[in-house]
């Protein structure tokens, strides 16, 4: 079966609906997911930035709200903002839902963490908001806790970003086929259809 590797950022406003509805796209192409969470952070360093360029430039800031309000309403997705300042931290999830692939779980708490974030006005980077997901899930929090701050889960983390930025990643989200690069959640049906021709 053709695949999609779908790389996110837990704090990207976009990531959010690619990852509401990637798996429903992706079954009805026939294309398979392989969820890659990431950190822009460290990408955004090597530009140079410090913040999100949805905060460094305020116009910018401005449209993606509104804009991210018309896709989420086109989606049947609840939106309300953050009740942290943007971005949230996502590195605790991120190590989460990087240990969950080995158990399957990665789907399911990926798109708990984002409607938490961007549905339920919750802090994901509190231990006790990703326990609470954890538990709806039926995962052993203490045992997913202990994996995710594990040494080496903490180094895969961050080679998994290295990964994403070597592969010439910029932004969330990003899908690749091969070497193929698709950016932004509204170009998923493309990556789709390049991964159904691949």
């Amino acid at each position: 079966m053709a695949e999609v590797e779908f790389w996110y950022e837990f704090g990207s406003t976009y990531s959010y609906p690619a990852a509401m509805r990637i798996e429903r796209l992706a079954a009805d192409a026939a294309v398979g997911v392989r969820w890659r969470p990431f950190l822009l952070g460290p990408i955004f360093k090597a530009y140079g930035w410090n913040d999100s360029p949805f905060n460094i430039f305020a116009t910018k800031g401005r449209y993606m709200w509104r804009d991210l309000t018309r896709i989420c309403a086109a989606d049947g997705l609840a939106l309300k903002l953050p009740p942290v300042s943007f971005p949230q931290n996502g590195l605790k999830a991120a190590r989460l839902a990087l240990i969950g692939e080995h158990d399957g779980w990665t789907p399911a708490f990926t798109r708990a963490v984002f409607a938490a974030n961007y549905a339920e006005q919750k802090d994901i980077a509190n231990e006790g908001t990703l326990r609470e997901i954890l538990a709806a899930l039926t995962v052993d929090a203490d045992a997913a806790f202990a994996a995710a701050n594990a040494l080496d889960n903490k180094e895969a983390l961050k080679l998994q970003t290295a990964e994403a930025a070597s592969r010439g990643l910029f932004g969330a989200p990003s899908f690749t086929i091969g070497d193929e690069l698709f950016w932004g959640n509204d170009r998923l049906e493309a990556a789709l259809a390049w991964a159904q021709r691949a």
